[in-house]
């Protein structure tokens, strides 16, 4: 980090969140505290509302539901959770979800029924963001809904939370339940959509930096 002059960070986590995107933020900055000529530093900020994620995200569901023989009854879009009282001290990661999820229904056409929001990842004494995965697709075999798919958009890039807890523990539960049809579409990793997405955002923080 010795020449560089300017840094652009980008924290990859779609939307904010105190123990996430600021968590990176404050290791980057710990980071310059050890530089004696210290750059210029930009930080992008969350991008959980920007038209190339949501169509990224929205390509995605289409894809996977193209590749199905049976359309979903619903699709559950699952966030990582946090406990209730980030919520209540500011934090604006559950707003920033629940608009994430109303964009990607309104790019796909959707009724409001269509997609619900749901969080996981729940550990810990005490209470944290509802509904919980794990307990919402129980309660939709119970209520019927044989079918359904399970989105992570609050993830990037697909790690253990995704592939063993949802398309692992969260899938077992919906099946002991009496659910027939578990899809887990991935998260958006390497799709040219996605990267359209996170160049754009990226190009959105240099302006003024790069000549274009």
């Amino acid at each position: 980090m010795r020449d560089a002059r300017r840094i652009v960070f980008f924290p990859l986590y779609p939307q904010y969140a105190g123990a996430t995107s600021a968590t990176a933020n404050d290791q980057f900055f710990r980071a310059l505290m050890k530089e004696k000529r210290q750059p210029a530093a930009r930080i992008v900020p969350e991008y959980f509302e920007h038209p190339l994620y949501i169509e990224a995200l929205a390509q995605s569901v289409e894809r996977a539901y193209a590749a199905l023989d049976h359309r979903p009854d619903v699709l559950v879009s699952s966030y990582h959770g946090m406990p209730i009282r980030y919520l209540t001290e500011g934090d604006p990661y559950h707003c920033q979800c629940a608009k994430t999820s109303r964009l990607l229904r309104e790019r796909l056409g959707w009724g409001k029924e269509a997609i619900d929001t749901t969080f996981q990842s729940v550990f810990g004494p005490e209470e944290w963001l509802k509904p919980y995965t794990v307990d919402h697709v129980v309660e939709l075999a119970r209520q019927g809904k044989k079918r359904i798919a399970v989105i992570a958009p609050a993830f990037s890039a697909d790690c253990i939370e995704t592939l063993e807890e949802i398309n692992g523990e969260i899938r077992e539960s919906f099946e002991h339940a009496g659910g027939e049809v578990f899809s887990y579409i991935p998260c958006l990793n390497d799709e040219v959509a996605h990267i359209d997405a996170l160049v754009a955002v990226i190009n959105e923080n240099l302006a003024g930096w790069v000549a274009r």
